[in-house]
């Protein structure tokens, strides 16, 4: 087949401070940055965790043609601006119209993107997309497991299949099932019949973890019951609990050629979900008790002890310098601690001006005018330098190379602080090791990220904690002033519906 390609990724919380503009694309905050036409098979190696590169391999297996036009992702945060949306959006549009005839079209999307102008970022160029090939051409989509799926990318799409992991393991696999999908569909010469089904409750994404229950046991079921049915694909995608719209919330959906079977798997499958609702649920602790806890355990021979600083999660709208973790660190002279990554290119450059084994004040993270956060004022001792070049070897970001911009290792006291120039989720320990640290031989590691960095660092860990300090990422939707969510949606599982926390709101 001749399958047109294009990518849009972007994980949008409404609530972060910073919004996502063009430069942020160009850049790609730990992903490839933007490319166009043939530079997308030289970006998305074969190496990458990437859904387009699974894709790409698994094509080029099968000796379909792919045309490429425009691939581009940038760093989780507030909004994508007007101006980057229409240019990225317009450029994959453009350069599937300038293809000509296709016999399909993938996009490798994220599902949870809002712009300044559309709530429905994926609809609206899924919707585009359909507006120029028409409604014969198969549209097929890859999405994040934290998509937020409207009933307009629906119905655009032919099919959408999304990730079955949490932290994101299998992103190139899951390309390379909508390979599979694309040629399903194309055999089958007609549309899918389709059937979803809209899951009523919020999941706070600290317990979305797919090595836990209950989670672990619904997407083993979702094989068993893809795979007994015989349908062409069945998802489910818990969401992204921090857009405020009204589509925000988890979904099943299956797709394939016999309507009864595809209605029945969407049943089973959000029966399950149903059922686990008061299993997503678990232990959060302030960051004074999840660092006296770590210190504790630290010492009967656990280490390292990994704190997720989960609220800050760069991975899901923070900044990553929020500076809560650091002054419960510092505060409990913590004796062999590491933190990872504080994003702060004005102490960055401080460290690279004063040069490496300088002792300097400076004022540490606290920029992004979040509640209850401020910077850190403090003496530190510059270990060591890095451009920021850093190759990753774990298994969510697969072997690539990052630029995080030009870098440091700060040390105060026994506390020593990552600190970079561009934002990216820690969860690899390669992120750590670029700039001189070790970190198998801490007794506390604290990451700027929520479930992610467990896929390196759980063979590593004497144990793990999830902590809520200051940050844009709430892990309890309760924590926030939401306005355009439906009245009968849970806000937890289990909790109050929105009707009931808006009325208190508004008191």
């Amino acid at each position: 087949m001749r399958i047109a390609f294009g990518g849009f990724q972007h994980e949008t919380n409404t609530f972060a401070p910073t919004k996502a503009d063009f430069a942020a694309f160009e850049h790609g905050g730990g992903w490839p940055g933007l490319c166009q036409g043939p530079g997308i098979f030289d970006a998305l190696v074969p190496t990458a965790n990437i859904p387009g590169a699974g894709f790409l391999a698994a094509a080029r297996r099968a000796g379909h043609e792919i045309v490429p036009t425009c691939w581009a992702a940038a760093s989780p945060s507030a909004h994508v601006t007007r101006d980057a949306y229409e240019r990225i959006a317009g450029a994959i549009v453009a350069g599937i119209q300038a293809a000509g005839a296709v016999d399909a079209v993938y996009l490798d999307l994220h599902g949870a993107m809002v712009a300044e102008h559309a709530d429905d970022g994926e609809g609206e160029i899924l919707a585009r997309v359909r507006a120029v090939v028409g409604p014969e051409v198969p549209i097929v989509a890859s999405l994040d497991l934290h998509a937020n799926v409207t009933a307009r990318m629906l119905e655009a799409a032919d099919a959408l299949t999304a990730f079955r992991t949490y932290p994101h393991v299998d992103m190139a696999e899951t390309g390379a099932r909508a390979l599979r999908l694309i040629e399903a569909r194309h055999a089958l010469g007609r549309r899918f019949a389709v059937a979803a089904r809209r899951i009523p409750f919020l999941i706070p994404i600290c317990w979305q973890c797919t090595d836990d229950e209950p989670a672990q046991g619904l997407y083993a079921k979702l094989a068993a019951i893809e795979a007994d049915t015989g349908i062409a694909g069945l998802s489910f995608t818990m969401g992204f609990p921090a857009a405020d719209f009204p589509e925000c919330s988890p979904v099943v959906w299956a797709c394939g050629a016999d309507a009864a079977a595809v209605e029945a798997a969407a049943s089973a499958l959000e029966a399950a979900v149903l059922a686990a609702e008061s299993r997503f649920a678990g232990d959060l602790l302030s960051a004074e008790a999840a660092v006296r806890q770590a210190m504790a355990e630290a010492a009967q021979g656990l280490r390292p002890i990994v704190i997720a600083d989960a609220q800050d999660n760069p991975g899901a709208g923070g900044n990553s310098d929020t500076t809560g973790l650091l002054r419960a660190l510092v505060a409990a002279k913590v004796r062999n601690a590491a933190l990872g990554l504080m994003v702060d290119p004005a102490a960055a450059a401080a460290a690279h001006a004063a040069g490496e084994g300088a002792t300097i004040r400076l004022t540490l993270g606290g920029c992004s005018d979040v509640e209850g956060d401020a910077p850190f004022e403090l003496d530190v001792v510059v270990e060591k330098l890095s451009d920021g070049r850093c190759q990753t070897t774990g298994p969510y970001y697969g072997a690539r190379e990052m630029d995080l911009g030009p870098s440091a290792c700060l040390r105060h006291d026994g506390v020593r602080v990552v600190v970079a120039s561009h934002k990216a989720q820690l969860a690899d320990q390669a992120m750590f090791r670029f700039v001189g640290i070790e970190p198998t031989t801490a007794d506390v590691l604290v990451v700027k990220s929520t479930i992610h960095f467990r896929a390196d660092f759980r063979q590593i860990a004497g144990r793990i904690i999830t902590a809520v300090a200051p940050g844009p990422m709430f892990m309890l939707a309760t924590d926030r002033v939401w306005k355009n969510l439906p009245d009968e949606l849970r806000m937890l599982p289990g909790g109050p519906r929105f009707a009931e926390v808006a009325a208190t709101t508004r008191r």
